[in-house]
């Protein structure tokens, strides 16, 4: 029984003993996991992202002016007209019947103006052989005037009575498809506060365009003539082309967000776009092409003092190299060092030393697209690992997921 007891403590101990040895001994060790991206070459774009509604270039609705039942339709749906093409018929009944309503009274406008003008001229003449009155004279003069201009109103009223006649037929006003008909045979239209929309006809089909509303805080990058690509949900796999026409000033706003209408041209040839589609649009603000670029990751990663290589400055004694990174980059600012008319400052990213510890190199970064940067300056080059974070603080013997390839290394 003891010696069994015996046994079992003495495996305790080793085991104990053992852990601890394995433990203290890694736990002692300084090694730490950076996580690396490598500087490539190629293209950076910026781009602004937006929704929008496809629409006609030109879209035009179709009213009548003037009150009535609807007598005959000669278009439908999708149908193509030609400009002073008849595609409605309003019924002229009543308008005929106006029509004739005012000739009447022009006629007898017509004949009193002529009788009062006879008289006239007879009370003129027995005026200048002193058979007249001059009041009868005046009195004879005024009614003729009246008359004259009694005739005259009677004439704009035919005018206008054959002007609603013509309304009742309704016209083509461009060449073009039509798009929606909000009428039918029999339907009345009243034109009495507002013109009624009988028709939409959209010019030309092959030319669309994109109504996109971009974000106040990305408005500032879009300029006039930049390519745009965008999909609709109808054709998910295919892309579609357009060029930025016009930024209208004016703002629109939902639920306090400001946006600003950005026209985007777009040609369809083999029109598959739509009226009404929803266009998710992506804006080139900037593009540069074959360039080294660096995930902007590699920005953000900050190393702990210690992970810092020291080093000697003139005097022999230890210099931190990350003040002295500071130093460097003040210097290089007030130098204007970097591309002429880029406004970015200059910056460090880090990589291994000789010694196994982090050291700072130079560039002055460029344009950035949200997962790379260029860079424009720096002593740096394609391949270089660049170190973007730190995977593990407190390594173990054991191989760990990191230790694969794609993943970090310890130093």
């Amino acid at each position: 029984m003891k010696s069994r007891i015996i046994i079992i403590v003495v495996l305790l101990v080793v085991v104990i003993g053992a852990g601890g040895f394995f433990y203290f001994s890694s736990g002692s060790s300084t090694d730490v996991m950076y996580r690396f991206e490598k500087v490539t070459r190629g293209d950076v774009q910026v781009v602004v992202t937006a929704t929008g509604t496809v629409s006609a270039d030109t879209t035009v609705e179709v009213g009548t002016q003037v009150s009535g039942t609807i007598q005959k339709l000669y278009v439908d749906f999708n149908s193509k007209v030609k400009k002073g093409q008849i595609i409605a018929l309003i019924d002229p009944t009543f308008l005929q019947s106006a029509v004739q309503d005012a000739e009447a009274s022009l006629e007898k406008a017509k004949a009193q103006t002529d009788d009062s003008k006879r008289t006239y001229l007879r009370e003129k003449d027995l005026l200048a052989k002193g058979l007249a009155a001059q009041a009868d004279y005046d009195a004879a003069i005024t009614t003729y005037e009246s008359n004259t201009a009694a005739q005259k109103s009677a004439q704009s009223q035919l005018d206008r009575a054959r002007i609603n006649l013509k309304y009742a037929t309704i016209t083509a006003p461009i060449d073009g498809v039509v798009i929606s008909r909000a009428v039918d045979v029999g339907q009345t239209v009243a034109a009495s506060f507002s013109t009624p929309t009988l028709f939409t006809i959209a010019n030309d089909l092959t030319k669309m365009q994109v109504q996109a509303a971009v974000d106040e805080a990305d408005i500032g990058r879009v300029q006039d003539g930049e390519d745009v690509l965008f999909t609709v949900d109808a054709y998910p796999d295919q892309t579609f082309h357009g060029t930025v026409t016009q930024i209208r000033l004016l703002p629109v706003t939902v639920q306090n967000v400001i946006t600003y209408t950005v026209v985007i041209d777009v040609p369809n040839p083999d029109l598959k776009l739509m009226p009404g589609m929803t266009a998710t649009t992506t804006i080139l603000v900037t593009k540069k092409e074959n360039v080294l670029k660096i995930p902007t990751i590699a920005f953000r990663f900050q190393p702990l003092p210690d992970q810092i290589e020291v080093r000697k400055d003139s005097t022999g004694a230890p210099e931190d190299s990350a003040k002295a990174a500071e130093r460097r980059s003040q210097y290089a600012q007030m130098q204007g060092g970097g591309a002429a008319g880029q406004g970015s400052k200059p910056t460090r990213l880090w990589v291994v030393g000789k010694s196994k510890k982090l050291t700072p190199i130079y560039i002055r970064p460029g344009i950035a697209d949200g997962t790379f940067t260029e860079i424009l300056h720096g002593k740096v080059e394609e391949g270089q690992e660049i170190v973007v974070g730190v995977m593990s603080q407190r390594p173990t013997a054991a191989a760990t997921p990191f230790s694969q390839p794609g993943g970090g290394r310890r130093f």
